[in-house]
């Protein structure tokens, strides 16, 4: 799945791990990510804590798309922060799942947000790789 995501790759955003219902995912914020305020935008957090959470929920094999997810910014990033997403399965029941993912800036390991994501899986299609 994370192969023929355009968008992710065309972020720059790494996939260093998925399976068995974690993923690890890693991205630069860079100047184009950054807002008014100096910061990085929210929905560049937001874009790698999902990118985390899809390949989480779709390391099981089935096709799996989210449901739903809500997120809390706890700390700002900059330019040139490099932040890390970790997403953790809560559990799956039938086709439903909760994952929570945590994103921090690499070289002080401050929690810049909590991203929590519910999925669904697609009945029995399944999509090879994470």
């Amino acid at each position: 799945m994370f192969d023929e995501d355009t968008a992710s790759r065309e972020l720059g955003i790494e996939l260093h791990a998925a399976a068995d219902g974690r993923a690890t995912a890693w991205m630069t914020i860079t100047r184009s990510m950054v807002n008014g305020h100096g910061i990085a935008h929210g929905g560049y957090v937001f874009l790698l804590a999902d990118i985390a959470f899809a390949c989480a929920c779709n390391s099981h094999g089935p096709v799996t798309v989210a449901a739903g997810a809500e997120i809390d910014f706890v700390a700002p990033a900059h330019e040139g922060d490099r932040l890390h997403a970790e997403a953790t399965e809560r559990t799956r029941y039938g086709r439903s799942g909760i994952y929570d993912i945590t994103v921090r800036r690499e070289h002080d390991a401050a929690v810049i947000a909590e991203f929590r994501g519910r999925s669904r899986t697609i009945d029995g299609r399944t999509r090879t790789g994470a």
